[in-house]
């Protein structure tokens, strides 16, 4: 790691260091999914549309930060790959919802369980009282993000 970082993140209980952590974390957990041989920004529309169902094509771009021909081009691939479908929506005929297939949906669940395996293989690393307070803090987080996206 480079030495500014390392430094700037010397406290264990820094900010730096809590944010080295969760960077680490994700990425180990996102390498550890492979079926399916998805890029990253497949395996999270992907997993969006398993999670929160059918999306129009211009929302979709918008959750996922890209640009409207970007995601096109990228619903087009999963699309060809039989992972998801495009249909027009029956609220306004000129858009076009995008939802995950039945084969879509089991490359999502089964790139979870991977994921999941992987985070319980580390964890089970950890000491008792280690485990336990990661069984506290990571739903915690996560409940304070969703109340923070609900603030939005």
């Amino acid at each position: 790691m480079h030495k500014r970082v390392m430094e700037s993140a010397d406290t264990q209980d820094s900010p730096e260091a809590l944010m080295i952590a969760v960077e680490q974390l994700v990425l180990h957990v996102r390498r550890s999914a492979t079926t399916g041989g998805l890029s990253t920004a497949a395996s999270s529309v992907l997993g969006f549309l398993g999670r929160e169902g059918a999306y129009r094509l211009t929302d979709l771009a918008r959750t996922q930060r890209v640009s409207q021909p970007n995601m096109t081009q990228l619903v087009t691939r999963l699309e060809r790959a039989g992972l998801v479908r495009r249909t027009a929506d029956s609220r306004d005929g000129r858009g076009v919802l995008v939802e995950a297939t039945d084969a879509g949906m089991e490359v999502f669940r089964q790139r979870r369980t991977e994921r999941a395996q992987a985070l319980q293989e580390i964890v089970e690393r950890l000491t008792g009282p280690e485990q336990e307070a990661v069984r506290t803090a990571l739903p915690a987080l996560a409940r304070a993000i969703g109340d923070s996206a609900a603030e939005d």
